[in-house]
């Protein structure tokens, strides 16, 4: 193991997608157009957004002892992802997500964790000595709290980097926050953490100083079409998107999260990691799905994009 090496703690699902001309309001019913089923989750978006980019990757998760986590550790396995420390869970299914996708490439997304609700920190016991040899810890919130409390105490403890992506929104205590080296939140979440409503690359600035002062050393928070802000160690620069038409935004946060570890772990600074992310986050909107949609490494160098 090496600085180099991205341990990614955090949720496996099956995504089961509609794609339809508009997400439906309540108690209205809308006939969809096709349908598909695609391994998501965000910290399996996360953890194969790592290795397609090139990142040493090793991914902690709890599935259903069921189809969906048998087909999610074979898929893991293709990706190059080691499963060592893919559990089973003997009393819940594997997690779901139900996605509907309208016709602008917008989501609405609803959750049934399963599996990944019983990821406690007794389970990340084994896999210590894995976490203590990496360089950066990347999670999100779709796993119990005290899990990301727990290995967000651990990791910082041995200087290892935390990023933080605070996806689905949750109660984030000044205690975790003083661990996260990063926190990387989209505008609604930043909205949700600072009270400040995020429509502009100022409001996005007053949002992330609030944030900062929570606790947290860096804030990146991104924007979609606008790029991201970064504001780290009290300095702002802004990294404009590349504009594209947008097809799915599911998963985009995943890669760019994953895309910022990996650029990251190869000494980038963070202005260079966030414009690296920018660029996998624009190509994963322009298809369908989660997984499916995450760029190689590759990818990135055919589309003009430079390879840090």
């Amino acid at each position: 193991m090496s600085a180099k090496k991205i341990i990614v703690v955090g949720s496996t699902n099956m995504d089961m997608v509609v794609k339809t001309s508009h997400i439906p309001v309540p108690g209205e019913t809308v006939l969809g157009g096709s349908f598909f089923m695609n391994p998501g989750g965000k910290g399996a978006n996360q953890a194969v957004a790592v290795a397609r980019l090139g990142g040493e990757v090793s991914f902690i998760s709890k599935v259903g002892n069921d189809i969906f986590g048998k087909q999610s550790s074979q898929l893991f396995e293709e990706e190059g992802i080691s499963t060592r420390y893919l559990l089973a869970d003997a009393g819940e299914p594997s997690g779901v997500a139900l996605i509907t996708v309208d016709a602008h490439g917008e989501n609405s997304i609803v959750v049934a964790s399963g599996a990944n609700a019983n990821l406690l920190p007794k389970d990340l016991e084994a896999a210590l000595n894995e976490i203590a040899g990496a360089g950066i810890l990347l999670m999100q919130l779709e796993i119990p709290m005290e899990t990301v409390h727990f290995a967000a105490k651990y990791a910082a403890s041995l200087g290892i980097k935390v990023i933080l992506n605070p996806a689905p929104m949750n109660t984030l205590t000044p205690e975790l926050l003083q661990h996260v080296h990063i926190i990387t939140p989209n505008s609604k979440e930043a909205e949700m953490l600072s009270g400040i409503p995020v429509n502009s690359i100022a409001d996005a600035r007053k949002a992330a100083t609030l944030i900062a002062g929570m606790g947290v050393k860096n804030v990146v928070i991104t924007m979609g079409a606008q790029g991201a802000l970064i504001l780290e160690d009290g300095r702002f620069e802004e990294v404009p998107a590349r504009p594209v038409e947008a097809v799915d935004t599911t998963a985009a946060g995943d890669v760019f999260n994953g895309a910022l570890a990996v650029a990251l772990s190869e000494g980038k600074t963070l202005a260079e990691a966030v414009q690296f992310a920018c660029q996998a986050a624009a190509i994963s909107v322009t298809r369908l799905g989660a997984q499916s949609s995450i760029p190689h490494r590759n990818e990135l160098i055919v589309s003009n994009l430079p390879r840090l």
